[in-house]
């Protein structure tokens, strides 16, 4: 009887352990579906943002304006490369706050994502 009493106790055991790894297991697969679907989902979101913003810019002029003024001093520089240099060195004076700004409008007008990293690269400096 001691002897069944034991076997029982250890089928009991070994069931009981058996049970609660499965449950992890099942856990842990659950835990991998979620971020899977919210990854899926954020892409989705991200997707339909930028075709707003896409649709949203036609017929902007905006982005054909940073173009151009961003064009003037690589063009202007052939011809009064003093006032160009002058200009740049005045831009060097700005507050870095403002510098980051300028930066994130232009990028963002272009459409340009990470602008965070670049951030970082700029501060690098």
């Amino acid at each position: 009887m001691i002897w069944g009493s034991l076997i029982s106790a250890a089928v009991d055991l070994a069931g009981g352990y058996m049970s609660s790894k499965k449950e992890k297991a099942v856990a842990k697969q659950k835990l991998e579906v979620a971020k899977i679907q919210a990854q899926t989902t954020k892409a989705l979101q991200d997707g339909e943002w930028e075709n707003e913003a896409i649709k949203a810019s036609d017929g902007s002029w905006k982005d054909e304006f940073a173009l151009c003024v961003l064009l003037a001093p690589a063009i202007a520089v052939y011809w009064v490369p003093e006032r160009v240099q002058e200009g740049f060195n005045v831009l060097s004076t700005l507050p870095e706050w403002c510098t980051y700004l300028l930066f994130i409008a232009i990028s963002s007008s272009f459409g340009i994502k990470g602008v965070g990293q670049a951030a970082k690269m700029l501060k690098k400096k």
